[in-house]
């Protein structure tokens, strides 16, 4: 599963991320544009059990969140 949180501010992509984990709970991608959207996912994440790998792109953050 993919989500492409880019141009949100805090709290909606950890939101969106959270609504992804429930429907897939194995894992998923997503896409952000700041780091702070980064941080708090990767944190919300890491709460939740899963790992987090962080990838940049060009001016984005792909986060592959694995059970």
């Amino acid at each position: 599963m993919f989500i492409d949180a880019r141009g949100y501010g805090c709290p909606e992509p950890v939101l969106m991320t959270k609504k992804g984990l429930a429907r897939n709970p194995e894992g998923l991608d997503v896409l952000v544009d700041n780091n702070t959207a980064k941080e708090n996912i990767k944190r919300f994440a890491g709460n939740q059990g899963y790992s987090v790998n962080v990838e940049k792109q060009n001016n984005d953050f792909l986060l592959k969140i694995t059970k």
